[in-house]
């Protein structure tokens, strides 16, 4: 018979496989494993933390001096200018009060929704693994570490 027309045992009977017998080696205990092979330590820590959004005060910032220079061209446009000293110069001389106070705003805007967003900060349970590595087999254990060179004399 081909290995798909064999019968299958019924679901009620166990396996011949399945009664005991001498243990073969399984996936868990492979033949060529040593009962001496180290694992890696690995520490598990679980802590209670907050999670919530923060805005990026940079970007405010950033934004806010631009919608404040934005702001002083169409004011410093929308007026007529002294022709002795020109649009560029008024422009410039508006401009340093436009982009700080614009980016005034932006801070105060980064401020309020940060407070807004703390109101909606959730907690939870974080869980921190730390597994530290096993030394290489031909690097020698902390007791067997040589002497540096400065001890034994060797240059």
């Amino acid at each position: 018979m081909t290995p798909a027309a064999e019968p299958h045992p019924e679901p009620d009977t166990e396996p011949e496989s399945a009664q005991p017998g001498p243990e073969q080696p399984g996936p868990e205990q492979p033949e060529s494993a040593q009962p001496d092979q180290l694992e890696p330590a690995e520490t598990t820590v679980e802590t209670e933390v907050t999670v919530r959004r923060i805005p990026r005060y940079s970007r405010f910032l950033i934004i806010g001096a631009g919608v404040g220079a934005i702001a002083t061209f169409i004011l410093t446009a929308s007026f007529p200018s002294d022709p002795s000293v020109g649009f560029g110069a008024l422009f410039g001389y508006f401009l340093l009060f436009g982009m700080p106070a614009g980016a005034l705003i932006g801070a105060i805007m980064a401020i309020l929704l940060d407070t807004v967003l703390t109101r909606r900060a959730r907690t939870g349970m974080a869980e921190r693994t730390t597994v530290d590595p096993l030394p290489y087999d031909d690097e020698p254990a902390d007791s067997e570490a040589p002497e540096s060179s400065a001890e034994t004399g060797n240059r």
